[in-house]
């Protein structure tokens, strides 16, 4: 929970801390069951992680301290080698990653007002490869 806190709070400054405390809590209880998660590793410490659902990267989060030595790109090309044709929602407001994918070869094809659990933080529906489309 630290790498994701650290991360969230470094790159997803359109969250209040109430905001945070919401997602920290379904992260903890909910998300991170249904997902297969690589952790990243460097000087024998986590530093980063994500996690895997029915062909999409749910969530792909670096130790601040980490971010720009390559744990974001090895875990996202670990990802990729068992799912070539990926997808990937990333908040509108996070910049940062938006450039992150776009940089490994994702295509922007679509857009929600609302991420997944309704909230008000609009969402880019990314892919990568030959993945068709998904309605958004």
């Amino acid at each position: 929970m630290q790498i994701w806190r650290g991360a969230v709070e470094a790159t997803h400054h359109f969250l209040t801390a109430d905001d945070i405390g919401f997602y920290e809590t379904k992260l903890a209880n909910e998300y991170l069951g249904l997902v297969a998660l690589t952790v990243a590793v460097a000087e024998n410490l986590p530093v980063g992680f994500s996690g895997i659902a029915d062909g999409k990267l749910e969530m792909l989060f670096i130790d601040q301290q980490f971010r720009g030595r390559g744990a974001g790109s090895a875990l996202l090309r670990a990802a990729l080698a068992a799912i070539p044709d990926l997808l990937v929602d990333v908040n509108e407001q996070n910049p940062q990653a938006v450039g992150f994918y776009h940089r490994h070869g994702f295509v922007t094809f679509g857009r929600s007002e609302t991420d997944g659990d309704g909230r008000p933080f609009p969402l880019l529906h990314l892919r990568r490869g030959s993945a068709p489309p998904r309605p958004s």
